[in-house]
């Protein structure tokens, strides 16, 4: 379901069968900024109904709930938009200091898929995005943009940005997707 103002409503950029690369915008989810303690780790996976990932850049998915742990005590939490408030709620009756940001009014997400997707990302990270494991994330730069960056598959990527830096994104990505359809 994407938000009546989502910035990137209606837009997907499909290349030609050569490019073999599509983004699009993402569904919308519910999105929250965790920080708490790691020793509180399993009380924290038990509120959000799953267990959380325990390294750096681990990602959890199961039952349309995603966890990706970005920092030694941060982790960013995804789950269907309709769970939001029930997401809240057990966090509050949680019994350890912690912190819980509903951060998606703030930020969209982008897909890219398909067998150019490293190449159109590398465009604008300055990092080796095909050594990115399936399964993990991590915070980066896009141009000058901040993102989480979610490696979902081999040749899906997903893009976390906030709002205001979602056309910036989307148009580097648009020019770029132009000049792998044109082979440069």
């Amino acid at each position: 379901m994407l938000l009546a103002n989502h910035p990137l409503l209606g837009k997907t950029i499909t290349g030609d069968t050569a490019s073999k690369l599509t983004i699009r915008a993402a569904d919308d989810v519910a999105r929250f900024s965790l920080r708490i303690d790691p020793a509180a780790i399993q009380a924290a996976g038990a509120a959000f109904g799953m267990p959380l990932p325990t390294r750096i850049g681990g990602m959890v998915e199961a039952g349309g709930r995603m966890a990706l742990q970005l920092g030694p005590d941060e982790w960013v939490l995804t789950a269907p938009v309709a769970e939001s408030d029930g997401i809240a709620d057990a966090f509050a009756a949680l019994g350890e200091t912690h912190s819980l940001v509903d951060i998606g009014h703030r930020e969209v997400g982008i897909l890219v898929e398909g067998e150019a997707a490293a190449l159109a990302l590398r465009s604008a990270i300055a990092f080796d995005v095909e050594a990115m494991a399936v399964g993990t994330g991590c915070r980066t730069l896009f141009d000058k943009a901040q993102i989480v960056l979610i490696r979902e598959d081999t040749n899906r990527f997903r893009i976390e940005v906030w709002r205001s830096f979602a056309d910036h994104v989307w148009g580097i990505l648009h020019a770029v997707s132009r000049e792998i359809a044109l082979g440069l």
